[in-house]
């Protein structure tokens, strides 16, 4: 067991579940980047309600990217009462958040926000991490907290708001994620857990506390932060003003979720060594599950991060803004450039998909480089002979390629491949989840379910107030129908081939 951490706290479990199991229910929120989902389940995984609220990203400067704790949390509160509105007699045994991570809030001693939230997505502190990599300082804060710090992410933010806001730094008494903050507003309580808290680059990897170095090059006291400890714990229940505000019953229990990310493998059924997730949305994430908090077993390219489940922890690569890419290649080849004759984003998708099943594997000898590659987007061996088909699939070959490369990668240092879990976009395509499966090589699990975050907090709620076992059971109980694509092992030859081709000039383009 970490240091300083814990598993679950002694909860009765509910007389409810025994006496009626068929009326009660389990409440995941996934609070996102933009918007806030609260789904509703019963005991056997199936949806009772949804509510979503949305809350708008703030640009008051150029590269300045923020949000307003308080709209967050009044989105939260709508969701919340809409869902308690919708749930009839069904009581909601306990509810847990599943949180954007890598954004900060700072707070006063009470946790009321003294400026904006700053995102992940903010730039303002790009000199800083710059002037990190110069001094070589950014391997050792990998070496302490598993992620090397970006701009965006809560140290660096921290380190900007002591140089260029020192009120505002000396005002903050606290610097809270989303995750706390909203335990904060729903229990009176600061509480967070390791996985929504490992982001903001302040806790020691291996003990499992805040670092105390990394607290002082950031000009905070560690101990004014908020408890940490696993997800699936109890930490605290809801106060009188959220039973007012919302409708919720009193006493409900809120028990640590987590990174929206591990909640989403959680769901998946992720919670030991082998599973493999991808999160294919405007950004493309992979991660893997290992069995302890050793860098040394990981790809050097990795960031390593808590898992939700106790005792686990999480290691992901971002891999490209794919999903961008691919809007961007719809705009330009198959819209009409006509804008009374533009056609809807379903539409376009259906021209894509045509596209693709008219080329055939390994694009004819095409190979593409995304938009935000190290040398720029880009076709290598493109000629007359090859057509809008060639060129649509070369690049979904191309982000299958980089899917490829982090898997091999991930086998390379000792971590088992059994299966990839696709959540997001690609999933509601037809070809792309089997291209990715024949070029990988490794079986592809998908489900057409768009709330898994949702659903992995809601198996914390059920574990953490004893209404399962185990987590695994509670996972298992919850999980909805999944389907598995095997890869087409006749494609094979076709596509190495068509990999080392893309290696080598990946390799050729990082060496000019």
């Amino acid at each position: 067991m970490i240091n300083g951490c814990y598993g679950l706290y002694d909860v009765d479990t509910p007389r409810a579940i025994l006496s009626n199991p068929h009326m009660n229910a389990l409440l995941g929120l996934d609070i996102g980047t933009t918007s806030i989902k609260a789904v509703l389940y019963d005991l056997d995984g199936r949806e009772l309600a949804s509510a979503s609220r949305g809350y708008p990203l703030l640009t008051p400067q150029p590269g300045w990217v923020e949000q307003d704790a308080g709209a967050v949390w009044e989105a939260v509160v709508k969701a919340l009462t809409e869902i308690t509105q919708r749930a009839g007699e069904h009581e909601i045994l306990g509810l847990a958040l599943a949180a954007q991570a890598g954004s900060i809030i700072p707070c006063d001693e009470s946790g009321e926000p003294v400026y904006p939230m700053i995102t992940f997505l903010d730039q303002r502190s790009r000199e800083i991490v710059t002037a990190w990599q110069a001094e070589g300082q950014i391997e050792h804060f990998r070496e302490l907290s598993g992620w090397r710090p970006f701009p965006g992410l809560p140290l660096p933010s921290i380190v900007w708001l002591s140089r260029h806001r020192p009120d505002i730094h000396a005002a903050a008494k606290r610097y809270l994620g989303p995750a706390d903050f909203c335990i904060r507003r729903l229990t009176g309580n600061f509480a967070t857990d390791l996985s929504a808290a490992a982001e903001m680059v302040l806790v020691d990897l291996r003990s499992g506390r805040w670092s105390a170095e990394l607290c002082e090059l950031a000009g905070i006291d560690a101990g004014g932060q908020s408890e940490l400890g696993w997800a699936g714990r109890k930490v605290g229940e809801i106060t009188t003003e959220v039973v007012r505000q919302t409708g919720l019953r009193p006493g409900t229990p809120v028990i640590a979720g987590g990174h929206d990310q591990c909640c989403a493998c959680l769901g998946m059924g992720m919670l030991d060594p082998g599973g493999v997730m991808l999160s294919t949305g405007t950004a493309w994430v992979i991660t893997a599950i290992a069995g302890s908090p050793d860098l040394a077993a990981i790809p050097d390219r990795m960031d390593m991060n808590f898992h939700v489940a106790t005792e686990r922890w999480t290691a992901s690569q971002y891999l490209g803004g794919f999903g961008a890419t691919v809007e961007w290649w719809l705009d330009q080849s198959f819209q009409s450039p006509d804008p009374d004759h533009s056609l809807d984003r379903s539409r376009l998708f259906r021209l894509f998909d045509a596209a693709l099943a008219a080329s055939t594997p390994g694009s004819r000898g095409l190979t593409f480089f995304p938009l935000d590659g190290p040398g720029g987007g880009m076709f290598a061996g493109l000629s007359l002979a090859h057509t809008r088909a060639d060129m649509s699939r070369a690049i979904l070959e191309s982000t299958a390629f980089a899917v490829r490369a982090a898997l091999d990668d991930l086998r390379a240092a000792g971590m088992p491949v059994d299966e990839l879990w696709i959540a997001g976009g690609a999933t509601k395509n037809p070809l792309w989840p089997q291209i990715l499966a024949d070029v990988s090589g490794v079986p592809i699990v998908l489900a057409d379910y768009p709330s898994w975050a949702a659903l992995g907090a809601a198996a914390l709620a059920g574990w953490g107030v004893g209404a399962f076992p185990t987590l695994a059971d509670a996972v298992a109980q919850l999980r909805p129908p999944v389907r598995r694509l095997e890869p087409d092992r006749a494609l094979a030859p076709a596509y190495v081939a068509a990999f080392e081709r893309y290696r080598n000039l990946a390799k050729r383009t990082m060496d000019d």
